[in-house]
C-alpha cells in the first residue's frame, strides 16, 4: 500500500476544482494506455462539489464518457430516485449533462429494486456485478479502478465503514450491508477496505473545520477500527486532497506534498 500524499487547497472551491482537473486527467490518461477508465464515485459535499466542477469545466470533453466505467463506494439503501441517494444526486451534478453508457454506470441497488428491503442480498448482488467485471489481471473479486474517491466524516468513516462498527471490520467481502449507522438513514451498502484497496489510486476528500480533527486523527497513526480513513489506501497512490481549513490541525511539515 501506498504512503499518504497531501495536496492542501486555499478554500473547497479551488480543491474541487482542482481535483476535477485532477480527475479529468487520469481518466484521459487511462483510456490512452488501456482504451477505457474505472472511477469510483463518492457523495456528500465534498463529492458532489467535485463533480460539478468537473461538469462546468471544458476539458471535460476530453473524456470520451462511452469508455468509462462508474462505480460507488457507498449508498443510502433508499428508493430508486430519493434525493438523499448518491447516484441521485450525481445525476444532478454530472451525470445527465455528460454522454455516459447507463450500461456503465453501475448503481447500487435502491430498497425498491428486485432485493427489496434485504439489504445484506442487495450488498451480495453489488459485489456479483464487481466481480463479473474483474479481468484475470486484476488478480482479486473486483476491478482494479484507476480512482477511488471517498469523503471523510467528521468521525473519521469512509464510505459507510464507521468507526468500530462490523463493516469496518470485514476482511473478505468486498461490499456489504451496513445496519445501525450512526449517521442517517441507517441503513446503507459499501464497499468494504479490501475492495476500496484494489484501486490504483484512492482520494480522500475533506474541506472544512469540521473535517479538521478527523483529518488529524486519521493521519496521526490510528487504526483503521477506530478511523476508518486511516485504512483507505490505493495501491499506487493515497492522496488527500483537503482545503487550508481541514488541514489546519495537520503538522504538515511530516508530510511532503504529493507530486503532480
Amino acid at each position: 500500500m501506498s504512503t499518504p500524499q497531501l495536496v492542501v487547497h486555499r478554500d473547497k472551491e479551488l480543491m474541487a476544482q482542482a481535483a476535477a482537473a485532477r480527475l479529468i486527467t487520469k481518466i484521459v490518461d487511462a483510456q490512452a494506455s488501456r482504451g477505457e477508465a474505472s472511477v469510483v464515485l463518492t457523495g456528500g459535499r465534498n463529492g458532489n462539489g467535485l463533480l460539478a466542477a468537473l461538469a462546468a469545466a471544458p476539458a471535460r470533453d476530453a473524456i470520451d464518457w462511452g469508455r468509462l466505467d462508474l462505480w460507488w463506494g457507498d449508498e443510502r439503501f433508499l428508493p430508486e430516485g430519493d434525493p438523499e441517494r448518491n447516484v441521485t444526486q450525481a445525476r444532478e451534478a454530472l451525470l445527465d449533462q455528460v454522454p455516459v453508457d447507463p450500461k456503465r454506470v453501475h448503481a447500487m441497488p435502491a430498497s425498491d429494486g428486485p432485493w427489496g428491503t434485504d439489504v445484506d442480498a442487495a450488498a451480495e448482488a453489488y459485489a456479483a456485478e464487481l466481480a463479473a467485471a474483474a479481468d484475470p489481471e486484476n488478480h482479486g473479486p473486483v476491478p482494479t479502478f484507476d480512482v477511488l474517491m471517498l469523503g471523510v466524516g467528521p468521525d473519521t468513516h469512509v464510505a459507510s465503514l464507521f468507526p468500530e462498527l462490523p463493516a469496518v471490520r470485514e476482511t473478505e467481502r468486498t461490499v456489504v450491508g451496513v445496519h445501525g449507522a450512526p449517521k442517517p438513514p441507517p441503513t446503507r451498502v459499501s464497499l468494504t477496505l479490501p475492495a476500496i484497496r484494489s484501486a490504483r489510486e484512492v482520494w480522500l476528500l475533506a474541506a472544512g473545520e469540521d473535517k479538521a480533527e478527523a483529518v488529524a486523527i486519521a493521519l496521526s497513526g490510528a487504526g483503521e477500527i477506530q478511523a476508518p480513513a486511516a485504512g483507505a489506501q490505493g495501491r499506487q497512490r493515497t492522496l488527500w486532497l483537503l482545503d487550508s481549513t481541514a488541514a489546519s490541525q495537520l503538522p504538515r511539515s511530516l508530510y511532503p506534498p504529493a507530486s503532480a
